[in-house]
């Protein structure tokens, strides 16, 4: 059996003396428990790397605080640019989407009569609608020829339009097919 190198005792030895301090650190400073596992894992990723930079002794405690604060640091900043995307999509998604919040009813009620359906009928239509696939694309989702997918679809649209009744507003049409946003040019 291999001897493990002193690198490694070292790093065992370091990680085995500091994780509960590093670990307690992280969670007197972020807001979720997993946050905080993140950053002490991130911070001894730190110390294995710069392993031979690692003070010895009662040093390597406040060293390792150091990286743990760095790394919080950048767990922020990421955060922060998470953040900031998340709103710039959110803008740039009411911009390209209408308001589908009246539909929201509808699709429940779309939903609800689905799940009366066959599996069968359910799966395609659900890719028809909701991923907004075509009859030859359905096909070669399930791998099955379009000749038998496209009477399937249409079967299967009737016997949901019969689910939802005689309601016109609710059998009248479907719930609309995803529609593809093309991206914006330029910088973002």
């Amino acid at each position: 059996m291999d001897q493990p190198d002193s690198r490694d005792v070292a790093f065992r030895r370091l990680y085995q003396l500091h994780f509960d301090a590093v670990l307690g650190f992280a969670l007197r400073r972020t807001d979720r428990p997993e946050d905080a596992a993140d950053v002490t894992a991130e911070t001894f990723l730190v110390a294995w790397r710069r392993g031979p930079h690692v003070p010895d002794g009662d040093a390597a405690r406040p060293w390792l605080y150091g990286v743990a604060r760095r790394v919080l640091a950048n767990h922020r900043r990421g955060e922060g640019r998470r953040v900031a995307l998340g709103d710039r999509l959110r803008q740039q998604l009411s911009l390209a989407m209408a308001d589908l919040s009246a539909e929201v009813v509808h699709r429940t009620d779309v939903t609800t009569a689905m799940a009366r359906l066959s599996a069968r009928d359910e799966e395609v239509l659900q890719l028809h609608l909701w991923e907004g696939l075509e009859s030859r694309e359905i096909a070669e989702v399930l791998g099955l020829p379009g000749a038998v997918v496209r009477p399937r679809l249409s079967r299967a649209k009737a016997r949901l339009r019969a689910q939802l009744g005689n309601d016109p507003a609710r059998a009248g049409h479907l719930p609309r097919r995803p529609r593809t946003v093309a991206p914006k040019e330029g910088p973002a």
